[in-house]
């Protein structure tokens, strides 16, 4: 070998640092380029590199960590695309295109929380509390979310009770004497199962579905970023509930809280005579009760969703708009007609929100149709009992903001528009009349013209309109009590309920009596002082006559157009129709009528 080979190569390899093949030194050596082959080596090297990497981190990800990392960077792709999409064709050149691309965005979110399942659905149902103020494509797409989802196996339900009890799940040592295998519901967190205690109950057992608490942080720190984009997409301050939101979100994890929340709801409607024999929640059992697994007495009901059999058995007329939906309906033989009709479930169903609000403190915020069962009565069985299930999420009101919530109900509907102000600049509320109309789901100053000069205006132009009233309205997000996101849909979701069965109460005059009369049992008030709200009380009442003689005009309207087989559309209908032509007038907002359903 040559001396001068030799010293290429002694050369080569001080100068490289590392071992390289015997053409590499040569190369080094005398400046000779690499050849392709070594270059495409050292590329399908690195390509390797960076494939075998990714490929353990999604192992790890879906053997470990129940795939979390990978629905984040779903999360990350599909909000990264909104954002593009908004920063190059929001603007008035594409005026026309805006409906698309408000269309766009909406299935892009509603297919990544379908997609990722779990705590993406109570995360889309919380960005859908504030449904009103989306564009009409994300209103209907978010209206759709669902609690239903996937059963996870049985051994995953079997492994979770026995890793939480520490003994079998049935058996002479077992937690429970009978567990039936197949769920009889599933959510997106949890599902339940019928089963038997030792002592031969039968219990529904909510069982948490293994992978989402290894999710759930990864799952809020996603639920940020979506409510960041939707902020800086849309120009309205909305992120300031997100801490708030997420901390509730986190307790309806906790299975115990759950268990005590129900306790204590249940310790209030037996403490008010008006409720506690309409209203009941279910017996929890906190021996039989862990963080992911909850045990609560068996109730036979039927859902209050299921609104054929609820008419059924309150022993009413079903309007040839369910015959048609549910033709199958006719032929279910007819079972024991229950006292009182619709109207006293849905009667019951607004007292107790109204008390929870007003009276109580203590606010359930998911009074979705899913989450009532309606039965007879179990002393009385010709009466209608309304059983609230579901008891993960609530808020507390402190006495307060409840003093005031009430005063800003009482003043709305006497038109006391001095007081409502004043309330809404004490809560950073830069638009009364807005507040006004959020708050009743009725419009208040609806001025027709507005409404003619919207529909000249373009998407764009009426978009920017909407984002100036509403940052007007956000004036000051610290003052803001962040317990009005739960009261609202609370609110809306109470109006669908009642809209859905033809409005047979008068929702508004209840919900503004019990603010009125919650304001007679203020603590700490004078004697003088008591005297005066009793006084204002009992005015308060005359003053709802005329909203009492304008519901049971369109009662009677309603029982006439029935009886005549003419589709007729009942007080709540009216309320909806106006608040969205409100809403289009001054805010150029198209509400859809799932806004008006929670």
């Amino acid at each position: 070998m040559p001396d001068s080979m030799f010293l290429g190569r002694f050369l080569g390899f001080l100068s490289n640092g590392s071992r390289v093949s015997r053409r590499g030194y040569a190369n080094a050596a005398f400046g000779i380029p690499k050849s392709p082959t070594s270059r495409s080596s050292k590329v399908l090297r690195r390509t390797g590199y960076v494939v075998a990497t990714i490929g353990g981190i999604s192992i790890w990800d879906r053997t470990w960590n129940a795939s979390s990392l990978t629905r984040t960077c779903r999360t990350l792709y599909t909000c990264g695309l909104i954002a593009l999409d908004y920063k190059w064709n929001f603007n008035p050149e594409h005026g026309n295109e805006i409906p698309q691309i408000h269309q766009r965005t909406a299935e892009r979110l509603y297919n990544l929380i379908t997609a990722n399942g779990g705590l993406y659905i109570k995360m889309g149902q919380a960005i859908g509390a504030n449904a009103a103020v989306l564009p009409p494509a994300m209103q209907e797409m978010f209206s759709k979310l669902f609690d239903d989802a996937p059963q996870i196996p049985f051994v995953a339900v079997k492994s979770v009770i026995e890793a939480q009890f520490g003994k079998p799940l049935t058996g002479p040592d077992g937690v429970f004497d009978e567990f039936e295998e197949q769920a009889v519901a599933s959510a997106s967190v949890a599902q339940v199962h019928r089963a038997r205690l030792k002592n031969r109950e039968t219990v529904a057992v909510k069982v948490q579905k293994p992978d989402v608490r290894k999710q759930s942080e990864w799952d809020l720190g996603a639920y940020a970023l979506v409510i960041w984009l939707y902020e800086k997409a849309f120009k309205m301050q909305v992120y300031f509930t997100v801490d708030f939101i997420c901390d509730h979100l986190r307790e309806e994890l906790d299975f115990e809280r759950e268990a005590e929340n129900a306790i204590r709801t249940a310790g209030f409607i037996a403490a008010e005579p008006r409720l506690r024999d309409k209203v009941y929640v279910p017996k929890v059992y906190p021996q039989h009760t862990t963080k992911q697994v909850m045990t609560a007495e068996w109730i036979d009901g039927i859902r209050f969703s299921d609104k054929p059999s609820i008419r059924r058995l309150m022993g009413e007329p079903l309007p040839s708009d369910l015959v048609r939906a549910w033709p199958q309906i006719t032929s279910i033989p007819p079972t024991m007609q229950l006292e009182g009709g619709i109207k006293t479930v849905m009667q019951s169903m607004v007292e107790l929100f109204s008390a929870q609000i007003f009276r109580w403190g203590w606010l359930h915020c998911d009074p979705h149709p899913g989450n009532f069962l309606v039965r007879p009565h179990p002393r009385h069985p010709t009466r209608p009992q309304l059983v609230l299930l579901d008891h993960g999420l609530y808020v507390h009101l402190s006495d307060e903001f409840r003093r005031q919530y009430a005063t800003l109900w009482k003043c709305l509907l006497t038109k006391d528009l001095d007081t409502v102000q004043e309330i809404a600049r004490g809560w950073g509320i830069g638009s009364p009349d807005l507040f006004a109309s959020a708050t009743l789901m009725r419009p208040t100053g609806f001025d027709p013209k507005k409404l003619q000069e919207m529909e000249s205006m373009t998407e764009y132009e009426k978009s920017q309109i909407m984002t100036e009233k509403l940052r007007q309205f956000l004036q000051d997000t610290d003052k803001m009590p962040k317990v009005l996101i739960f009261i609202g849909r609370n609110v809306r979701l109470v109006q669908g309920n009642n809209q859905s069965f033809g409005s047979p109460v008068n929702r508004i005059k209840v919900i503004a009596s019990w603010a009125s009369d919650s304001l007679t049992k203020s603590p700490n008030l004078s004697v003088t002082q008591r005297t005066k709200e009793h006084v204002l009380n009992l005015l308060f009442k005359f003053a709802m006559l005329s909203l009492d003689l304008a519901f049971w005009a369109r009662r009677l309207q309603q029982l006439i157009s029935s009886a005549l087989g003419i589709t007729s559309v009942g007080f709540e209908d009216d309320l909806e129709r106006f608040m969205r032509a409100f809403a289009k007038s001054n805010l150029g907002m198209d509400m859809a009528a799932a806004s008006f359903q929670g």
